[in-house]
């Protein structure tokens, strides 16, 4: 059940992501899934380099958004999403 969850929630995140950064249109649902769950563990990691300890879920949705967003910007700055 958990796998599951965190496909279903890294999915959403995923999506949020790519709707901050505008690439919707170039990205499946799987690319969603992918960007969502290594781009949420990519902002806990960044937040806890400044200092910042996402507790609440509201929080910890944010933080991921984040991260998810600027894995976008890499995968934009290395060629992968235009």
């Amino acid at each position: 059940m958990g796998l599951i969850m965190t496909a279903i929630v890294g999915g959403i995140i995923g999506w949020l992501a790519s709707m901050v950064m505008k690439a919707d249109a170039q990205m499946g649902w799987i690319a969603n899934v992918i960007v969502g769950i290594v781009g949420a563990n990519l902002g806990v990691w960044l937040a806890g380099l400044i200092g910042f300890a996402a507790t609440s879920g509201l929080a910890t949705v944010i933080v991921a958004v984040i991260g998810a967003s600027v894995l976008i910007g890499i995968l934009r700055a290395l060629g992968i999403f235009k």
